[in-house]
């Protein structure tokens, strides 16, 4: 606790109440007086009473009451006297220390200050201060693995709690939802902590979530923040990532951000000039003029780096019915695939295609 604030507490109501009074909490005494020697002397006693105590109890002229509840107290309330209204000013002094430490302890609640940065929350420069009172360390590296849930399909908290059991050093790593759906992991890492390892992190918190949590999630992998206020930026890239990977790697669960490739330039194009761009390039005939085997067939093709022998192998096909499928497409395209330059065109073609297709909102 913040000892000036319950100290000014303190004082005001023992001027109030006539009476003096004070709060014992670890090991530290908080008086509305200067400091009384009997309890110093006392204070192993007092604070085996704070583990036992279920009922109010009278010692040293003074009436104890544990808060916030008897049967489990986080403090001691000492009010002097021993009568019935000592017993009423140690309850009233209770509900107010108790709802003064929870406004304290989500003013200065680690996990709280992640929340806040991470949602524009928190003025830029007040971020370094917080972090120096929470005793944060400012410029290590973390990152935010943005982990998301379909709707209904896992509880929150048991998410949370799933997920924390993996990293249970709450000093450097935060856990924490932001709602039913969204739940957030703020990972330090290691100064030379390479992409594969933290992709290897990530499959640890799918492969748990789905043996334990009994739910399917995505988990988007957002830029290393350098320094605590970038997490702000890291979260951004987690979200763009979830996003962009449901346009153009839906099979995969885990998405980073740093492997967006060209489909992280595409998300960013607006719509006209993705379909002015479509238009160009599709002159002839509209790409939907292409049946399903025939798209196919060039997935198949580009998989295998245009590779004709490899590509009618796989498919089970004759090499010469290969030939006619991809001949078929440059009388309805005017592009060779078979010519490099004009696969790439084709193949951008086709991710603006579905990017207009999948309509993601913006971010």
């Amino acid at each position: 606790m913040a000892n000036k604030i319950y100290q000014s507490l303190l004082y005001q109501m023992s001027v109030t109440m006539d009476r003096r009074i004070g709060l014992y909490e670890d090991g530290d005494f908080i008086f509305s007086y200067p400091e009384d020697s009997t309890f110093l002397r006392h204070a192993d006693e007092i604070a085996r009473l704070l583990e036992t105590i279920d009922e109010p109890v009278r010692f040293l002229g003074f009436t104890f009451l544990g808060g916030p509840t008897m049967s489990s107290p986080d403090f001691l309330i000492f009010v002097e006297g021993e009568d019935e209204d000592a017993l009423k000013y140690a309850e009233m002094i209770a509900v107010s220390v108790h709802a003064m430490h929870q406004l304290h302890t989500d003013r200065y609640d680690r996990s709280n200050l992640i929340r806040n940065i991470i949602l524009d929350n928190v003025l830029s420069g007040d971020v370094l201060i917080s972090a120096k009172e929470l005793h944060l360390t400012y410029d290590a590296p973390r990152v935010i693995m943005l982990l998301r849930t379909a709707d209904g399909s896992a509880n929150a908290h048991t998410l949370v709690e799933v997920v924390q059991s993996l990293f249970p050093d709450k000093n450097h790593d935060f856990v924490f939802s932001l709602d039913e759906r969204n739940t957030i992991l703020a990972k330090e890492l290691s100064k030379d902590m390479q992409e594969t390892e933290l992709m290897q992190i990530a499959q640890s918190v799918l492969d748990t979530v789905n043996a334990e949590a009994y739910t399917q999630i995505n988990i988007g992998i957002g830029s290393i923040a350098p320094t605590i206020k970038d997490l702000a930026k890291s979260y951004k890239d987690a979200r763009v990532a979830l996003e962009v990977g449901k346009v153009f790697d839906t099979n995969r669960p885990i998405i980073s951000y740093e492997n967006l490739g060209i489909g992280r330039l595409i998300y960013q194009l607006p719509t006209t000039l993705c379909e002015l761009f479509l238009s160009e390039v599709f002159k002839k005939e509209s790409i939907d003029a292409l049946d399903h085997e025939t798209l196919f067939t060039i997935q198949k093709f580009f998989e295998n780096d245009l590779n004709v022998s490899e590509t009618s192998r796989q498919l089970y096909v004759h090499r010469n019915t290969l030939v006619y499928r991809l001949d078929k497409v440059q009388k309805l395209t005017g592009l060779d695939l078979r010519i490099f330059d004009h696969a790439i065109v084709f193949k951008i073609a086709m991710m603006v295609k579905r990017y207009l297709n999948a309509s993601p909102m913006k971010l």
